[in-house]
């Protein structure tokens, strides 16, 4: 079993660091100062001139369309290379999103129809269109199922109506992947269907700006007799529920190597603090509980690693439903943030409790992520599930044996 990363992910992954170091961090205290200063407003933590910058040199190091299939007009260069960038890049608190958004391009690839090439897939993947997942309602969040926005035949039209909550990247994006219900009998089993809905498309609205901890930006969506025709639809009529299953799995896969990254920089700087700080004439680092917080943060944040490397490899092999894997690394990549991140705090003291320090601002966002895409009660179900409904040894189900 090999566990080296390839040469030219060792090289990819270095020059993401030092770009990561040299171009974003520096803008770290501008973005702590924004989110705290931004009140009800919707206003993005970094400034957008600053990150229009930052895009543009990532685009000149070739960060752009880094698992884009090479016939859409990217690197090819897999799940693996994007996640050891985005964990690098996740070092900073200042999230920036190379396009494209992995997910979306998942489901779109797998999903676009040859005339919706032009018009979404290929630009997306060239990152001259953004676009957001239009899925959570007020009463459909962990249970799809749930899902009220219905999209109803009228002649040869579809006629969308409902709302959308919790949606992100809301006024940036230029369409919209919706979830809506085709069937209200077969719902997730056939009744699901996705929509292809441009901004600016009559009868779609971005309500308002929903104010959440940290850095999370979120919006209400609006669909009033919204018409659609057939060149709308992504994928079949009524089999949205399994480009979206593998899509969301794909996220949460992601989210779990960011976690990656703003572990390694809270474990930064606490090894910093070990070896400077000084209590009754030693180094606190030669206390035994500062040795032990060091030793678990390190094991958890290997074992989280590991994880979304193992994911990302089975991905790039051609396994596409990886609804166990994105559920464990999601959980456990959360919550492995969040236990580094507290002791990260618990042994600057408060000077981790300050803005002074980017070690708040870590803790508060890992707390939304232990929510969006699926709280880790759910995922913790699913993962449960899968392994009970098998006959198969569960290690088969993990590809262990």
């Amino acid at each position: 079993m090999d566990f080296t990363i390839p040469e030219e992910f060792v090289m990819l992954k270095k020059m993401v660091r030092k770009f990561t170091e040299n171009e974003i961090m520096p803008l770290e205290m501008t973005v702590i100062e924004r989110e705290a200063d931004r009140g009800f407003e919707a206003i993005s933590s970094i400034p957008p001139e600053e990150e229009k910058k930052i895009l543009a040199k990532a685009k000149d190091l070739g960060l752009w369309g880094i698992d884009v299939p090479e016939e859409h007009g990217g690197q090819g260069l897999g799940m693996l290379a994007k996640m050891l960038v985005e964990e690098e890049m996740s070092r900073s608190i200042c999230w920036i999103f190379l396009p494209p958004d992995s997910p979306n391009l998942d489901f779109l690839a797998s999903s676009c129809k040859p005339h919706q090439y032009d018009d979404y897939l290929l630009p997306y993947s060239r990152g001259e269109k953004t676009s957001a997942l239009a899925l959570t309602e007020a009463n459909a969040g962990s249970d799809a199922a749930g899902i009220q926005l219905r999209a109803d035949r009228k002649g040869d039209k579809w006629v969308l109506n409902g709302t959308k909550l919790w949606i992100s990247f809301g006024p940036k994006a230029d369409f919209f992947i919706v979830i809506a219900v085709t069937d209200k009998v077969k719902k997730q089993r056939g009744g699901f269907t996705a929509f292809l809905v441009d901004k600016g498309t009559p009868g779609f609205t971005i309500l308002r700006n929903i104010p959440c901890i940290g850095d999370m930006l979120v919006y209400e969506l609006l669909l009033e007799d919204v018409v659609l025709d057939d060149s709308k639809v992504l994928g079949e009529v009524g089999q949205a529920f399994v480009p979206l299953q593998n899509r969301l799995g794909v996220r949460r896969i992601e989210l779990a190597a960011k976690c990656c990254g703003a572990a390694t920089r809270c474990m930064e700087l606490m090894l910093t603090q070990a070896r400077v700080r000084e209590t009754f004439g030693s180094p606190i680092g030669d206390r035994q509980f500062v040795q032990g917080m060091i030793a678990d943060s390190t094991a958890e944040i290997h074992a989280t690693r590991l994880m979304v490397y193992h994911a990302a490899s089975k991905y790039d092999s051609g396994e596409k439903d990886l609804r166990v894997e994105g559920a464990m690394t999601k959980v456990y990549g959360t919550e492995m943030l969040q236990r580094v991140s507290d002791k990260a705090i618990q042994m600057h003291g408060a000077l981790g409790l300050s803005k002074e320090m980017v070690l708040e601002y870590i803790y508060r966002m890992c707390r939304v992520w232990r929510i969006v895409e699926g709280p880790s009660e759910i995922h913790r179900w699913l993962t449960a599930r899968q392994i009970i409904r098998s006959e198969k040894p569960y290690e088969t189900i993990l590809g262990m044996l």
